[in-house]
């Protein structure tokens, strides 16, 4: 009898605990007689898993660096804040990702110019009417394949995307021309009730009626490319005129600097990595490198628009691609635990005295992790969320502008500080947070939390990137996480 009384003790126990987290209302329930019972009816979207990415579950996250090391003892700021989920790239974008995006944009100028009268004038290579036979705005035809044996023309055509070393005689693919054009609509900006066209939509205060004639000023990015072959950058302020005013346009050569492995090392003998790293197969699974931030923004539009393209209905649920804040960073790369680094513990070695990461293990010794730079992408251990590399080989671009002030500045629920720089601005505000540290860091630099910066169209040796996508949708769930 004692016996049973525990269980049931034991099973009501059970029952409270949990009706503790959620006591509500699961269920609806079917309404009659003029009841308002909702709209049914519809299929969820259930998003499936991204090719190369994994699902990092929304959380809290004690964001910054508890035990305070700066060099003049200043104090880091550290904050409590909530990310929502996300999908994440498990490794860092490789060589072989991005040579993909820059085949595209090569193969996409060159389909340009066969359609062209002064090459090859093939106007079937560019779509202008729909399948009714109305007129479109003229875009490229991609299941028109390209020409196995070009004629004279064609090949001309295909000739004026290459340049010859005049010195060595090498036939190379002419950087200079691999521009991509793309358009971003800032959403944000949109909404914010100072940029309505109505005036009485900007305040809801009944005291203060809006002037019908106060102009909305906004400011608008835009680029072309001169008859010098430039890329002009602007950023125009001006009065609001609808809502194309928000789509923002923006052309970015997206070739990676190879230069970057002599000049960021003085005295060094790096020739091989100049000119093999990025274009040599055998690099194909190294991260790619010499990536500015506004080329790593590129790619993951290309990416977005590469992706939509090859859904159907299901795109309008889809977001988009995007470099992670530095809070979603810091967040997965903690891992389940919230770890200090993105393993289980403080040492850099497991048991059999192999290294958790690739980075500068002692004062001139880069090898004694088994790499001398970068290495092949995850070759180490994954963390708790199934990431690869959130510590060293490369540093990583994030979305979020670098302050002195980090997370003090932020707010706790999904934070963020984006600022685009107009090109006229100040160069200091250009800085764009980067975390990870790289193969060149030492112990310190490759902490979870560890904050440094660089300026948004500076190429670097050590500094790569990866994607996130926002989850399409979000469900309720009664477990917490704390990290």
């Amino acid at each position: 009898m004692k016996h049973q009384i525990t269980i049931w003790v034991g099973m009501l126990l059970t029952s409270v605990m949990f009706a503790a987290c959620f006591s509500g209302k699961t269920m609806s329930m079917a309404g009659r007689g003029g009841e308002v019972v909702g709209v049914g009816g519809g299929r969820a979207f259930n998003e499936p898993a991204p090719y190369g990415m994994v699902k990092v579950d929304r959380g809290f996250l004690h964001m910054g660096i508890d035990k305070q090391d700066s060099l003049w003892g200043k104090k880091m700021p550290v904050k409590d804040i909530s990310v929502d989920g996300f999908w994440m790239d498990e490794t860092e974008v490789t060589n072989s990702k991005y040579k993909q995006f820059v085949m595209w944009v090569r193969d996409s100028i060159l389909r340009t110019r066969l359609a062209d009268p002064a090459y090859a004038g093939d106007d079937s290579y560019m779509i202008t009417e729909d399948k009714n036979g109305d007129a479109v705005t003229p875009h490229i035809n991609w299941k028109k394949p390209l020409p196995r044996k070009p004629n004279e023309d064609e090949q001309r055509a295909i000739e004026s995307l290459y340049v010859t070393n005049p010195v060595t005689g090498e036939k190379l693919l002419d950087w200079r021309q691999m521009n991509y054009r793309y358009e971003i609509y800032d959403y944000t900006a949109a909404a914010l009730r100072r940029n309505r066209m109505n005036p009485d939509e900007r305040s809801f205060n009944t005291d203060r009626l809006g002037e019908a004639a106060e102009p909305v000023m906004i400011s608008k990015d835009t680029a072309y490319v001169d008859d010098e072959g430039r890329i002009v950058r602007q950023t125009i302020d001006r009065p609001r005129t609808g809502p194309w005013d928000f789509l923002n346009t923006y052309i970015v050569n997206v070739y990676p600097d190879t230069t970057c492995w002599v000049n960021d090392f003085k005295n060094s003998d790096n020739e091989m990595y100049l000119r093999n790293y990025f274009s040599n197969p055998a690099y194909n699974d190294y991260p790619v490198v010499g990536v500015t931030w506004e080329q790593a923004n590129a790619f993951c539009a290309w990416r977005t628009d590469y992706l939509l393209k090859g859904l159907g209905a299901e795109a309008r649920y889809v977001q988009r691609y995007r470099l992670p804040t530095e809070a979603e960073w810091e967040y997965a790369a903690r891992g389940k635990s919230g770890n200090e680094f993105p393993w289980e513990n403080k040492d850099m070695k497991n048991g059999n005295g192999c290294f958790y990461a690739n980075f500068k293990p002692d004062r001139g010794n880069y090898t004694e992790d088994g790499n001398l730079i970068t290495s092949k992408v995850g070759i180490y251990g994954a963390n708790s969320n199934g990431l690869y590399d959130m510590a060293g080989n490369v540093a990583e671009w994030t979305s979020t502008v670098y302050t002195e002030s980090g997370v003090d500045a932020m707010n706790d629920l999904n934070p963020q500080l984006s600022y685009n720089a107009a090109q006229e601005d100040p160069y200091a505000l250009k800085k764009k947070s980067v975390r990870g540290g790289s193969w060149k860091d030492p112990e310190s630099f490759i902490r979870s939390a560890w904050r440094t910066w660089e300026y948004q169209n500076h190429p670097r040796s050590y500094i790569g990137f990866r994607c996130v996508r926002s989850l399409a949708n979000t469900t309720s769930s009664n477990k917490s996480k704390k990290r």
